[in-house]
């Protein structure tokens, strides 16, 4: 069995790749104001910042900020895809059960990464933004609705047309270049 290793930090910052369980699924977006709403419903119940994030149909990226005094994300994400799973199931979409009679619409893990510095961040969040590009969802980054790049531009930390030709020098980004 594999065994897990997770870099608890109070009031740290993580990068995340959260995923469906079927990943030809479109639940993501089709239902993007109710993972809205399971977003805002937790950050109320356990606070936290999301510094950076990217919705695509089958799965999201996102960089969170835990309090000062907090290192528990894990709870934050299984908040995150109760609420949204059961807001679905409310709503009257079908989600297939396990035999334990769970819902299977996410898969059980996530992929997290400690933030180590600014590069780190800076690279992790480009990667988020350029992640529908890279998927072939769009040409131009700016051009996927589900996106903190939006808000990267009105406060003037990226430009409206950051890695709008689909070919952003060192495109690599939270990847290894080993």
């Amino acid at each position: 069995m594999v065994r897990y290793r997770r870099n608890f930090v109070p009031g740290g910052t993580f990068f995340f790749t959260v995923t469906l369980d079927d990943r030809r699924s479109s639940a993501l977006v089709d239902h993007v104001a109710l993972l809205r709403a399971a977003f805002r419903k937790t950050r109320t119940e356990r606070p936290f910042v999301v510094d950076a994030i990217v919705v695509l149909p089958d799965h999201l990226h996102a960089i969170m900020t835990l309090p000062p005094d907090d290192s528990d994300f894990s709870d934050r994400w299984r908040r995150v895809k109760g609420i949204f799973t059961r807001s679905v199931v409310a709503a009257g979409v079908p989600i297939s059960r396990d035999h334990r009679g769970e819902y299977t619409l996410w898969q059980k893990r996530f992929w997290e990464h400690t933030i180590r510095n600014d590069r780190d961040f800076e690279r992790c969040a480009d990667y988020i933004h350029f992640n529908p590009v890279k998927h072939r969802l769009v040409a131009s980054p700016s051009d996927w609705p589900f996106s903190s790049l939006h808000r990267y531009v009105r406060v003037g930390i990226l430009s409206q047309d950051w890695g709008g030709d689909g070919h952003v020098e060192n495109a690599n980004f939270g990847e290894r270049a080993d």
